[in-house]
C-alpha cells in the first residue's frame, strides 16, 4: 500500500512537472507572425495606434483559435489610440477584468470623465474573453488603451488544469476517501481539508501573472517610472482621480518617503467626503482597507518578487490576504501605505466571486450618481493634510485556504521563472 501511494505521488509530481514544462514552452514559443493563421473569421491584432473601428475578432467556438488569439495579443501588444496620444503616459492604470460588462462600462464612463485622462495608459487584463467585452474596450477613444490576456484561464482550460479536470477530487470529499478513489489531487487538500476549485483559484493566479506581465513584458511600460494603479472592473474613479494621485506622489516625496504604496481608495462611504477630501493618513497595508485603487512602484514590485515562492505557496486563495501575510514576514519591514481619507475609487459591484444572483448594475449606476452629488464640492483640493498615522506592523490573520494544491503552487511560481 505504501509503495502504491509513493508511486501515485511520483505520478502527480511528474504531471505537475510536465504541465510546468508546457507552460514554459507555450509562453515562449506560441507567438505568430502577421500572416500566419489569418484564415476566415480570424482577425489578428494589428499595428500600434489602432483605431477603434478596427475591431479585433476571435472565434469563441474554437478553443484552438481563442488560445492563439490570446498568445498573439500578448505578443503583439497593440496600443489603441497611440497615434492620437503619442506622448509617454503620465499614469498607468491596470484593470483586472472577468465577465461583468455592465460594471466595466461604468468604469469606462468614469475614466472618460476624469480630468486629464488623455495622459493615461489603461491596460485591461482579461481572464474571460467575449466579443461584447472586447467591443466595450475597443470603443475607448479618450486615452491610450492596451489589452492583455491571462493565458491560463479556466475558459482556455475547461477540462484540464488549471481549469477543473473531471478527475480532480470533489471539494468536500474526505482525504481518506479521495485516496481510495484515486482522484488526481488526493494528496493535496488545503489547510481545512478541502480540494481546489478552479473558479476560486483563478483570481489569485490572474493577479500574480498580471503583476509580472505588466512590469516585465508590456512594451509601453518601458521607461515609465511612476506608480501603476490597480483597479478592478467594478470600480469607478472620481473626476479628480489624476489630480489627487499627483498630490499624493508629491506628498509622499516631501512628507512620507518611506511610504511603500498608495491607496487612492477606501471602502468607506462618501458621506463625509467634503470634510475628508484633502486628508491622508499612513498605515501598515491591510487587505480589508487598502486593496482598492492600490498604487505600486517598481521598487515594491521587486520586493514582492523576492517573495514569489511564499506568495505562491501560502494557503489563501485571496491575493490581498496573501499580500498582507507577506508584509512583515517574508518582507521584513511591513509595507507602509499612504491612504486617501476621501476615496477616489468607488466599489460598484454587487456581484462577484461568491455572489452570482440578483445582480443589479442599474442600481450601481444610481448609487454612483448619488455619490458624485455628495462628493462634487470636495473635489480637486489644493493640497493634502496628514490626518493620522496608524501603527505600521504585521497584522496576522487566519488564512482562508483554497490554495493547497501543488499544481497551483508550481504554476504560480513559474510566472516569474519564464520571464
Amino acid at each position: 500500500m505504501r509503495f502504491r501511494l509513493l508511486k501515485k505521488n511520483v505520478l502527480v509530481l511528474l504531471a505537475v512537472s510536465s504541465f510546468v514544462g508546457a507552460v514554459l514552452f507555450s509562453t515562449r514559443v506560441l507567438f505568430y507572425s502577421d500572416t500566419e493563421n489569418s484564415g476566415p473569421g480570424h482577425v489578428l491584432p494589428t499595428k500600434q495606434g489602432m483605431h477603434p473601428s478596427e475591431n479585433v475578432k476571435f472565434n469563441l467556438e474554437s478553443l484552438t483559435e481563442l488560445t492563439q488569439f490570446v498568445y498573439t495579443g500578448n505578443y503583439k501588444q497593440s496600443v489603441y489610440n497611440a497615434d492620437k496620444f503619442p506622448a509617454e503616459p503620465e499614469l498607468v492604470l491596470v484593470v483586472q477584468v472577468h465577465n461583468r460588462p455592465e460594471y466595466l462600462s461604468l468604469l469606462i464612463k468614469s475614466l472618460e470623465k476624469a480630468a486629464e485622462v488623455h495622459n493615461f495608459l489603461v491596460i485591461f487584463s482579461h481572464d474571460y474573453f467575449t466579443e461584447q467585452i472586447n467591443a466595450i474596450v475597443q470603443g475607448i477613444t479618450f486615452c491610450k488603451v492596451q489589452q492583455i490576456y491571462f493565458p491560463f484561464s479556466t475558459q482556455l482550460h475547461p477540462s484540464d488544469f488549471p481549469g477543473q479536470n473531471p478527475q480532480d477530487c470533489p471539494r468536500d470529499i474526505p482525504k481518506d476517501k479521495a485516496l481510495k478513489i484515486g482522484c488526481l489531487n488526493a494528496e493535496h487538500p488545503d489547510s481545512y481539508g478541502h480540494y481546489r476549485e478552479a473558479f476560486i483559484t483563478q483570481t489569485k493566479h490572474h493577479w500574480w501573472w498580471k503583476l509580472h506581465f505588466v512590469w516585465e513584458r508590456v512594451h509601453a511600460m518601458q521607461g515609465y517610472n511612476g506608480f501603476v494603479i490597480f483597479l478592478e472592473e467594478d470600480n469607478y474613479i472620481l473626476p479628480d482621480f489624476f489630480n489627487f494621485y499627483k498630490s499624493m506622489v508629491e506628498f509622499r516625496k516631501n512628507s512620507c518617503p518611506d511610504c511603500d504604496m498608495l491607496a487612492l481608495g477606501n471602502h468607506n462611504s462618501l458621506t463625509d467626503f467634503t470634510k475628508l477630501s484633502n486628508k491622508v493618513l499612513t498605515s501598515g497595508w491591510m487587505s480589508t482597507k487598502h486593496n482598492i485603487g492600490m498604487a505600486i512602484s517598481k521598487e515594491v514590485y521587486y520586493k514582492l518578487m523576492g517573495c514569489n515562492n511564499e506568495f505562491c505557496t501560502y494557503d489563501d486563495y485571496n491575493w490581498d490576504w496573501t499580500l498582507q501575510h507577506l508584509s512583515g514576514t517574508c518582507i521584513p519591514k511591513p509595507l507602509k501605505v499612504l491612504v486617501a481619507q476621501g476615496s477616489r475609487v468607488l466599489h460598484t459591484g454587487d456581484c462577484g466571486l461568491h455572489q452570482k444572483e440578483n445582480c443589479r448594475p442599474e442600481w450601481a449606476a444610481q448609487r454612483v450618481d448619488e455619490n458624485l452629488q455628495m462628493a462634487k464640492h470636495g473635489l480637486f483640493p489644493q493640497s493634502l493634510v496628514l490626518d493620522g498615522a496608524d501603527a505600521v506592523e504585521h497584522k496576522a490573520h487566519m488564512k482562508n485556504g483554497g490554495w493547497g494544491d501543488v499544481r497551483d503552487h508550481s504554476l504560480c511560481n513559474n510566472y516569474a521563472n519564464r520571464l
